[in-house]
């Protein structure tokens, strides 16, 4: 079975190896999906609490992208180097014998997302 929570930041970021209007510092309101894959515990009929995942994530990743210079995060910060940052720092937190990160989605507007799978 799979859960998912979504969240939002706000960043800012040019991309420096770029040559277009995305070389310019601009921003973005960030929306980020995270599934985790897992077997239900009989006992309390979930694969995780949605407040822990909220709280793993929360404080790993968007009380340190939020209102952030991407640049000094993440080298230049494609929506595809922002989402595989944010999987090498979750999936080590979310590998359980009975769960562990599946799929990001991560979209830079309302219409443009990237995906990270693992498969």
């Amino acid at each position: 079975m799979y859960i998912s929570k979504e969240f939002k930041f706000d960043s800012a970021h040019q991309l420096v190896e770029y040559n277009g209007k995305c070389e310019n510092l601009h921003g973005h309101t960030y929306k980020l999906r995270v599934t985790l894959k897992g077997e239900v515990d009989e006992k309390s009929g979930m694969i995780i609490d949605f407040t822990i995942l909220k709280k793993i994530v929360n404080e790993n990743i968007i009380e340190r992208l939020d209102h952030t210079y991407l640049n000094n995060i993440v080298k230049q910060p494609t929506a595809e180097n922002i989402v595989r940052w944010i999987w090498d720092e979750l999936y080590p937190l979310f590998k359980t014998d009975k769960y562990q990160l599946y799929e990001l989605i991560l979209w830079e507007t309302e219409d443009s997302f990237v995906c990270l799978r693992d498969e």
